[in-house]
């Protein structure tokens, strides 16, 4: 938390020094959520964890499972990112700034209810177990609020936690059973950007692109 106020500080402060006579560019900071998807493999991330433990039949071992995170998946963000950068395009001076991407404040659950959509999802006897790990401080509750990003881009999540966990699940499983991870991946992200498509929320250019920055 500290380094994200950091990080707006010292952006904040270039443009105040060096951007605001410049009405023709803009600049904006961005912030997602927990963000979840396929082809994340980081070490003391929820889901790379628990598929690497599922899939050599290990239980997840959690330290703090009534921790409370806004979930969402990685397409969401990425989406509202490119409808941003458009925007910066088009009318820098209305865009510049700083935006949240985050999912929609249901989606804000526990680290528990995540691993038990996840365990349901990925099946084969899968399970979590507590562990009590004295380790660094977590904060209890963390969420975003993403209602400037809805008023002024026309931005919203489409998938929801129920939607993305199983989604996620399903791009792992197909990556550990061998499977063409480009053209899975593609086709997850043709569902998401035809679902977009749908809601009349981006532009036709936003879709497109989305797919290939994806």
């Amino acid at each position: 938390s500290a380094s994200k106020a950091a990080t707006e500080l010292a952006f904040k402060a270039y443009a105040a020094s060096f951007l605001d006579a410049r009405p023709d560019l803009g600049a904006a900071t961005t912030r997602a959520g927990n963000v979840i998807g396929g082809g994340d493999w980081a070490a003391d991330r929820l889901i790379p964890d628990a598929v690497r433990a599922f899939s050599e039949g290990r239980p997840l071992l959690i330290r703090n499972p009534d921790a409370v995170r806004p979930w969402q998946h990685v397409l969401e963000p990425v989406t509202g990112m490119i409808t941003l950068a458009e925007r910066l395009v088009e009318t820098p001076d209305s865009a510049a700034g700083s935006w949240n991407f985050g999912p929609e404040e249901s989606d804000s659950r526990t680290v528990s209810w995540v691993a038990d959509k996840l365990v349901d999802a990925w099946g084969q006897g899968a399970h979590w177990t507590s562990i009590d790990d004295r380790g660094p401080h977590e904060a209890k509750f963390l969420t975003l609020s993403s209602a400037k990003a809805k008023a002024e881009l026309g931005w919203r999540p489409l998938w929801r936690a129920e939607e993305a966990i199983p989604l996620t699940a399903e791009w792992y499983r197909a990556f550990y059973e061998g499977a063409n991870m480009t053209t899975f991946t593609e086709h997850q992200i043709s569902s998401f950007v035809k679902g977009k498509n749908r809601g009349k929320q981006y532009s036709a250019k936003a879709a497109v692109q989305s797919r290939a920055v994806a």
